[in-house]
């Protein structure tokens, strides 16, 4: 009996040293939910400090708004330092909208392109360094391409308003008659410009995430490389590139320095892009912020919360659309 007692007594001693090994250490439970919380913390923040910055803007937009005698939404004119003040986003949310999109539409075929050429065509020990100088490109600062797009890019952007003039005229956006070098399509160059390095890194690190088994198969069935790129990289790779364009836009939306420093300001929408003038958002609070009056200032910080919310509801947008792909990712 008490060697049935002893050997049952070590049975039970083995069986719990076995749930012991299997069992979490309470070090990794507390490891973990240290880790869950200060996840769940940083989101929570992030979402403050956006809440945050809504409540700022209107809070000190309203007042500006309640002094406004025009249309804030429908009125071209600003001049808010005017006694009665008087100003509206219309003139600015064109010139910001129309920019950004030409920006993004002229970047981003191009991105993809090298983002394709880097990670499928060029030889490795070419890819490398390539892929190097692109992200370094995405790092120079925005004052940079200013001082560059003033001093080299405008003085040979009046002759090409003109071709683009002569040959595409018919189309409205670019007609006009005194096609000029300081235009809303000169800044949208420089701003494709800016963002081509973004949507170009970004892209190529998508594309790199291809397994390594969908380009063998495709190889394998007899595709030449562009068909392995057709069929099996650009359909994996499509969330991404539409991600990495999105960002490039947001970027493109809020640039201030080398749109200020290209762009004339004219007031009023000019629908023909080619022409000298225009105004952005970004740019018409850089320059009208240090003579602004208290009236001034809030009519410009009211122009910020615009292009707040549209920059919101454009990477909205750009979540909704990579949800559609989730397959792909």
């Amino acid at each position: 009996m008490t060697s049935e007692t002893g050997v049952q007594a070590h049975a039970e001693a083995r069986a719990a040293a076995r749930r012991r090994a299997i069992r979490p250490t309470s070090t990794g439970r507390v490891g973990d939910r240290i880790f869950a919380s200060a996840a769940r913390g940083s989101g929570i923040l992030v979402l403050a400090i956006i809440v945050a910055i809504g409540v700022f803007l209107i809070v000190k937009a309203i007042p500006a708004l309640q002094k406004n005698h025009a249309n804030f939404l429908t009125a071209q004119e600003w001049n808010p330092n005017a006694v009665p003040a008087k100003f509206g986003i219309a003139q600015l949310a064109f010139g910001t909208v129309m920019s950004s999109l030409i920006a993004m539409l002229i970047a981003t075929p191009v991105a993809v392109g090298i983002a394709l050429f880097i990670g499928f065509y060029a030889p490795k020990r070419l890819s490398g360094p390539l892929g190097y100088v692109v992200d370094l490109l995405a790092a120079v600062p925005s004052i940079v391409y200013g001082l560059w797009g003033v001093a080299v890019l405008v003085p040979h952007m009046e002759g090409v308003s003109k071709f683009l003039n002569t040959v595409l005229g018919w189309i409205p956006l670019f007609g006009g008659d005194n096609p000029g070098k300081s235009s809303i399509f000169t800044a949208s160059v420089v701003l494709a410009i800016m963002i081509l390095p973004i949507i170009s890194s970004l892209s190529r690190e998508v594309f790199l995430q291809v397994p390594r088994s969908h380009l063998e198969a495709s190889l394998a069935l007899g595709a030449t490389r562009w068909e392995m790129v057709r069929m099996s990289v650009l359909p994996y790779g499509r969330s991404g590139v539409v991600g990495a364009s999105m960002l490039g836009l947001g970027r493109a939306m809020g640039e201030t320095i080398a749109v200020a420093m290209v762009l004339t300001l004219v007031p009023g929408i000019n629908i023909h892009l080619l022409e000298d003038g225009g105004a952005t958002f970004a740019s018409n609070i850089v320059n009208g912020f240090s003579e602004a009056s208290e009236t001034g200032r809030g009519a410009l910080i009211a122009s910020g919360l615009v292009l707040f919310v549209i920059t919101l509801v454009v990477n909205m947008a750009a979540r909704a659309i990579v949800a559609r792909r989730k397959e792909f990712a």
